[in-house]
């Protein structure tokens, strides 16, 4: 017993949850797994699926990882994201509307892990302090926090997999004239609820679905006008009329916003919808992952693999159109990686493929594009393992008919349903439509 295999996985959102996961199922099988030891921060599992009102920083001085706000809805057909092993109709005993609200979301992936059993395996409230690698032993050595008991502890581990996501530490820029604004500025990492902007003048900087999202939340619960900034091209949508799209912001004097093509707008609020930063400062220097947020990752080899040290492991680490069944071809990879049952090559071949990667997606001309790239990267991964084989064509329908439906209707596209690549079955139109359905909690949305 002494001498087994430990891995040690960081972070128990749907990313660490799939590791988890995919060493149960082994388990499951009858193979003889490693010990396997999850770290999470927050007080339960889910990742940024688990909301939590606190900002800034938590009772115990660290900081808040949820982003997660109060009214979010997937802003993706649900037909793109379910788990081939845990359809939405094994869970729910029943298909459900393609674009559940977050508390529906989070009940989902619970779900699976509960039904596998591995809550043990999770030590909750304690953050990684320091990854190390010694030479010496061949072995990582991790330094966590008990924050309960407020322990600090160092163990070796033979493998870690790195899944703390990389929707967490905001980007947060500086204009002109911030200091003196009279309203809130406040990035999107600390918004937590559409509520409180009613009646109120929004101005967003950025156009990513953060951006677009928050902004439609602000409109659904009342906001006055909502005015979008953009560094290079507006979102193009057919927005309502009280929204406007403006180049980027140049300065704020009081309450007036001043643009770049010389046009101003009172404002009453302004949204930092400016993305996110892979930040790794657990982990020493030597293994930190330094990667602009794109389909192809630097230094991972298929996407997960350390190059510089194939005993570690990165999930999760693209920019996503697929998540939780990607997350899981990942996680089935890095698992029978470390089981040996697939070979790690030399490091040249590791560099040659995030080279010949970098390369493919550079030459993607459009979204659709790289809704197929990835979706081959799904079917790549999930080649080599036993994780249940799906319809990715499917799902890539999925997502080229939200595509097309946000073109018709921003407001609207959340009340289109699509068809399972799982089990072949069409989603049903929710009770409500989304522009009107302001209780989304799980007991109303689940209503038939």
């Amino acid at each position: 017993m002494g001498n087994k295999k430990r891995v040690a996985v960081i972070g128990a959102g749907p990313c660490g949850l799939a590791q988890l996961r995919a060493f149960q199922s082994a388990a499951e099988n009858g193979v003889d797994i490693p010990e396997v030891v999850c770290f999470e921060k927050q007080e339960n599992w889910g990742g940024l699926w688990l909301y939590n009102w606190r900002t800034g920083l938590d009772e115990f001085g660290e900081p808040v990882h949820a982003s997660m706000y109060r009214y979010l809805w997937s802003n993706g057909p649900k037909e793109g994201l379910e788990f081939a092993d845990y359809s939405f109709e094994e869970h729910f005993g029943k298909q459900i509307a393609s674009y559940p609200p977050r508390a529906v979301l989070w009940d989902y992936i619970k779900g699976r892990v509960e039904k596998a059993n591995v809550r043990d395996w999770i030590r909750f409230r304690t953050p990684v302090r320091n990854v190390n690698y010694d030479d010496t032993s061949g072995k990582f050595n991790l330094t966590s926090h008990d924050l309960i008991n407020d322990k600090v502890t160092t163990e070796q581990f033979d493998h870690v997999v790195v899944a703390n996501g990389h929707f967490s530490t905001p980007n947060v820029p500086q204009f002109e004239g911030f200091e003196n604004f009279n309203g809130r500025v406040l990035h999107a990492h600390d918004f937590r609820d559409a509520v409180e902007f009613k009646d109120k003048n929004v101005l967003i900087i950025g156009t990513s679905y953060s951006a677009e999202d928050i902004g439609s939340q602000c409109w659904k619960y009342g906001c006055k006008s909502i005015t979008v900034s953009h560094r290079t091209a507006p979102m193009g949508y057919n927005w309502p009329d009280n929204w406007k799209e403006v180049p980027l912001l140049t300065s704020v004097s009081g309450n007036t916003a001043n643009f770049k093509d010389g046009s101003t707008t009172e404002i009453d609020a302004i949204i930092l919808c400016t993305g996110y930063q892979h930040h790794f400062p657990f982990m020493e220097e030597a293994l930190t992952l330094r990667t602009a947020n794109r389909l192809a990752t630097a230094d991972l080899y298929k996407g997960v693999t350390w190059v510089h040290n194939p005993k570690l492991f990165y999930l999760g680490m693209q920019d996503q159109w697929y998540t939780f069944n990607m997350f899981d071809a990942q996680a089935w990879y890095v698992r029978d990686t470390i089981l040996g049952k697939i070979p790690t090559p030399d490091k040249q071949t590791m560099l040659n493929d995030v080279t010949q990667r970098v390369a493919n997606e550079d030459a993607i001309e459009d979204d659709y594009g790289c809704i197929r790239y990835q979706g081959d990267y799904v079917k790549e991964l999930i080649a080599e393992t036993d994780y249940p084989s799906f319809n990715v064509d499917a799902a890539n329908e999925a997502f080229f008919q939200w595509k097309k439906h946000k073109k018709e209707n921003i407001m609207g596209f959340r009340d289109n349903s699509y068809t399972s690549a799982i089990t072949g079955t069409v989603a049903p139109v929710h009770h409500t439509k989304w522009v009107d359905a302001l209780d989304d909690s799980f007991d109303t949305y689940m209503k038939n």
